[in-house]
C-alpha cells in the first residue's frame, strides 16, 4: 500500500520542520532557475506516452481486446458480489490487489485536470488519456448508483497485506465497504463528486450524453456529501486505516468539490456554497501538501483561475491563497516551507514521496498558465516569481525523476536505461498467466517477493515512491515507501509531461 500508519506522525514531522527547512537546507538563489532550462531535455513525449499506458498495469474486471500490457489479465469479475451489486472494474491503487474509491476518485480527478488544462496538445495520447479516466468513472458510477449510497472500497487490506499473489488469482475476500446517511463519509464523497464533475467536462465535446449522466450524477453524489457530514474513516476505521485514513478530514474535498461543480455546471450554487464557506473549510489554512489526503492546495489554484482568467470578482481572495501557496515552495524567499534533498527534489514524506513531486509540479505549470493568461506574477515577500520561473522550477523537479539526479536513474519504469527493476507491485513481480499458467497461491508468492531477480513483467510507466532525503534508492521489492508505484502518482505528472512535450523550448 502506498500510504501507511506513518503517514500522520511524518505529515506531522514535517508540518514542524517546515519554519527551520530553509535554514537547514541549502537554498539556490533565485537567479539560478534559469540554469534548469540549459539542460538538454528529456523526451516528454516518451514519458507521456508511457505514464498513461502504466494505467491499463493497474486494471481490474474484464480487460479490452486492445490492452496493450498484454501480461495482465481479467480479474475480480464478481466484485461487488457479497452486497449484490456490480463493481467489476476500476483500478487497483498500487501494488495490491484492493480498489480503494477515495485514492481512485482523486486519479479520476487529476487525470481529467491534467486533460482539460493540456488535452489539447497531447496529440495522439489524448484518446488514451480519455480511456484511462473513463475506466475509473465507470467504476464510479457504479459505486454511486444508489442514492445516498457509495460503495467505497472491494477488497480487505489486511488479509490482502498477508498473500502476494497476482489479481488474477485471488482468493482473498472481496469485502465490499459502503457509506450512507447513518456512516457518512463526506471526504471520499466530494471528491467522487469531484472525479465525475471534471470527468464530465472531459466528455463534454466528445461524447455529450455520457459528460450529461457523469454531471447529473456529480450533483447528487456532492449533495449527498454535504448533507450528511463525517470522515469516512471514522466509521470505516479498522478497514481504510492506516491505508488511506482522511487525515485532513473533510473540509478540503467540500471545497474542492465545490469548485469542481462550479466549473462544470456554471451554476451559481456552487458559487455561492464557496463564497460562503470557503473560510469555514480551511482555505485561509497555511497548508502546502496537494495529494490524495489534502485538497486545499488544488482548490485555491482551481479557483484562483475563475478570478484570473474568467474574472469572478466575488473570489479575488483566491489569488492571494495560491500565492501563498506557490510562495511557499519558493526557495530564497522568506515564505518559503519545503524541504529539497541535496540533489534538489521537492521532498515532503518518506512514504511515495514522488506523489508530492508530481502533484506539485501540476500546480506550478498550471498556475503559471492562469498567469500568464492574466498578465500577472506571485509577489514573495519583495521577490518576483514569474510564470516562466514556476515551469522551470516544475521542469526541474521532473527532470530529477526522469534521471537528472545523483543516482542517474529513471524512477519512471521503463524509461531510459536505468530504471526500477523491482518494483513492489505482485502482478509485475509475479510470472504472468502465459508464463505460468498453473495458479500462484496466497503465500508461495512471496517466494518470488523476496527475490532479487527483476520484476520479470515491466510496470511501463509506473513511477515509484521515489529516493530518500539523501536522494538514495535502493530498488528493493520489500521498500513500499520507496518501490512501490501509485495511481494518483501518475495523474498529475500526465498533465506536466504533455505541457513539456508541447512547450520545452518554450519556457
Amino acid at each position: 500500500m502506498a500510504s501507511s500508519s506513518l503517514h500522520l506522525l511524518l505529515t506531522l514531522l514535517t508540518i514542524s520542520s517546515s519554519a527551520t527547512a530553509t535554514s537547514r537546507h541549502h537554498r539556490i538563489p533565485a537567479h539560478n532557475y534559469k540554469a534548469a532550462l540549459n539542460k538538454a531535455a528529456h523526451n516528454y513525449k516518451d514519458a507521456l506516452t508511457k505514464s498513461i499506458l502504466f494505467y491499463e498495469g493497474q486494471r481490474s474486471g474484464k480487460l479490452p481486446p486492445n490492452q496493450r500490457m498484454t501480461w495482465r489479465r481479467s480479474s475480480g469479475l464478481s466484485d461487488g458480489s457479497a452486497m449484490n451489486v456490480d463493481l467489476v472494474g476500476g483500478y487497483y491503487d498500487a501494488g495490491d490487489n484492493v480498489k480503494f474509491g477515495f485514492p481512485m476518485a482523486f486519479t479520476a480527478t487529476m487525470l481529467s485536470w491534467s486533460v482539460l488544462e493540456f488535452g489539447g496538445i497531447m496529440k495522439s495520447e489524448l484518446g488514451n488519456a480519455r480511456t484511462a479516466i473513463r475506466w475509473a468513472t465507470d467504476y464510479l458510477l457504479k459505486a454511486t448508483a444508489q442514492p445516498d449510497t457509495i460503495y467505497v472500497q472491494v477488497g480487505d487490506a489486511n488479509k490482502d497485506h498477508v498473500c502476494w499473489e497476482r489479481p488474477e488469482d485471488m482468493d482473498t475476500q472481496r469485502t465490499v465497504l459502503k457509506i450512507d446517511r447513518n456512516n457518512p463519509g463526506s471526504d471520499v464523497a466530494a471528491e467522487t463528486a469531484a472525479a465525475l464533475a471534471s470527468a464530465s467536462l472531459v466528455f463534454r465535446k466528445c461524447d455529450p450524453s455520457y459528460s450529461k449522466i457523469l454531471r447529473k450524477r456529480a450533483i447528487r453524489v456532492f449533495a449527498f456529501a454535504d448533507k450528511y457530514r463525517g470522515c469516512y474513516s471514522d466509521g470505516l476505521k479498522s478497514y481504510v486505516c492506516p491505508f488511506y485514513c482522511s487525515y485532513s478530514g473533510y473540509q478540503d474535498e467540500l471545497l474542492w468539490g465545490a469548485a469542481w461543480l462550479h466549473k462544470a455546471t456554471r451554476s451559481s450554487t456552487y458559487l455561492n456554497f464557496i463564497e460562503a464557506n470557503g473560510r469555514t473549510l480551511g482555505v485561509d489554512e497555511n497548508d502546502n501538501t496537494f495529494g490524495w489526503d489534502n485538497k486545499h492546495a488544488g482548490a485555491k489554484i482551481l479557483l484562483s483561475k475563475a478570478f484570473l482568467v474568467q474574472k469572478v470578482q466575488s473570489l479575488h481572495d483566491y489569488k492571494d491563497h495560491a500565492d501563498s501557496f506557490i510562495c511557499s515552495l519558493v526557495q530564497g524567499t522568506s515564505s518559503c516551507q519545503t524541504q529539497y534533498t541535496p540533489g534538489g527534489l521537492l521532498f515532503k514524506m518518506h512514504e511515495n514521496n514522488l506523489q508530492y513531486v508530481t502533484s506539485t509540479t501540476f500546480l506550478l505549470v498550471t498556475y503559471a498558465k492562469f498567469l500568464t493568461k492574466s498578465h500577472k506574477v506571485v509577489n514573495c515577500g519583495g521577490v518576483i516569481v514569474t510564470p516562466k520561473r514556476l515551469r522551470a522550477m516544475a521542469k526541474k523537479q521532473v527532470d530529477y525523476l526522469l534521471g537528472d539526479n545523483p543516482m542517474k536513474m529513471s524512477f519512471m519504469v521503463g524509461y531510459g536505461p536505468k530504471f526500477p527493476r523491482r518494483v513492489h507491485h505482485r502482478g509485475s513481480s509475479l510470472p504472468s498467466m502465459s508464463a505460468h499458467p498453473a495458479k500462484i497461491s496466497c503465500g508461495s508468492g512471496f517466494s518470488f517477493m523476496h527475490s532479487e531477480s527483476p520484476n520479470p513483467n515491466i510496470l511501463v510507466g509506473a513511477v515509484v515512491g521515489g529516493p530518500d532525503q539523501h536522494d538514495s534508492y535502493n530498488d528493493e521489492r520489500s521498500d513500499y515507501f520507496q518501490a512501490e508505484p501509485a495511481t494518483y502518482t501518475n495523474a498529475p505528472l500526465v498533465g506536466t509531461l504533455a505541457y513539456l512535450a508541447h512547450s520545452a523550448r518554450q519556457i
